[in-house]
């Protein structure tokens, strides 16, 4: 049903007409030191894709790239066990995994979850006039690059490790409720490159307004000192030629903007009788989701930043 022709979060194959499968694998290095926090990080990310189709985790793999003569087995135990218990979390099951001696530490899990054929969510499924509605703030790379440096503040990892280590199935669950059917994950190439995913796939032009997207507390000033991931900088880069500026931009929320994240939020079409209903619905479980721009707004395929 879902391949790789429109870039989407994950891969969806249907079994019945009651019953489809959803596929993904993702994995990274460490962004945090805690060991344990950072296993919790990725099972999060990798989980989210089946989220973001509308989908229920079923079973997860591990996968480990260690350097076991590096660094001591406790470390690689608390990884899975981070990883583990983030799996029970979602009320997955883990099946077993694989593993590789590697010189980088990298982990993470292929995700296998199921959805409804009739009730998958895609980057294709935006339709036009829909509002914009992020569940998550963004900032969580700047805050990962300024802990390398040794420059973030204990308050602003601990409230970008709480960000990135909460599950988007409340997210998945208001989704399914007010009948989403076009959304996506903000991931690696940031909000504005997942944004113009689904500006590309739907056909339709979207508006974002700048201001109105939420942001990590210290983000801001961290951005503002130059503590920005090369990743991010590729992401705007990218993204420029397809985004229309109105308005005077400020350049480090535009930095921001394509801050490329690690397990953020759900980015979804929502239709305007039902904006009210799913804002409460994900103020219940937890979600801190702000309303961001529209749907069908500019030329196809581009993104309408207003400052």
């Amino acid at each position: 049903m879902v391949g790789a022709g429109t870039a989407d979060d994950a891969g969806v194959y249907k079994l019945t007409d009651e019953l489809a499968l959803i596929l993904t694998v993702d994995f990274f290095t460490p962004i945090v030191n805690d060991p344990y926090l950072f296993g919790q990080i990725a099972a999060a990310n990798s989980l989210s894709d089946v989220y973001a189709m509308g989908g229920r985790p079923l079973t997860a793999m591990n996968v480990c790239c260690f350097p076991v003569k590096e660094m001591p087995p406790e470390i690689f135990r608390d990884i899975l066990k981070g990883g583990l218990d983030k799996v029970h979390e979602a009320g997955a099951c883990l099946a077993g995994g694989h593993s590789v001696e590697d010189p980088e530490l990298k982990y993470g899990l292929s995700v296998t979850g199921v959805v409804h054929p009739a009730k998958v969510v895609t980057n294709a499924g935006l339709k036009p006039g829909q509002v914009l509605v992020l569940t998550k703030p963004l900032g969580t790379g700047v805050v990962a690059t300024a802990l390398k440096a040794r420059l973030a503040s204990p308050a602003a990892v601990a409230e970008a490790v709480e960000v990135m280590g909460q599950l988007n199935a409340g997210g998945a669950e208001v989704m399914a409720m007010c009948g989403v059917r076009g959304a996506t994950d903000i991931t690696g190439f940031g909000l504005l490159g997942h944004a113009l995913e689904l500006a590309q796939a739907s056909g339709l032009g979207l508006e974002i307004i700048a201001g109105q997207v939420p942001i990590l507390k210290e983000a801001r000033e961290m951005a503002s000192l130059g503590l920005v991931p090369v990743g991010s900088h590729a992401n705007r880069a990218f993204c420029e030629r397809s985004v229309l500026i109105e308005g005077s931009p400020d350049p480090v929320l535009y930095d921001l903007l394509a801050d490329a994240q690690t397990s953020g939020g759900l980015l979804m079409g929502l239709d305007e009788p039902c904006l009210e209903r799913a804002l409460a619905l994900l103020k219940e479980r937890g979600l801190a989701a702000a309303v961001i721009g529209r749907a069908g707004v500019g030329p196809a395929g581009s993104i309408t930043l207003r400052f």
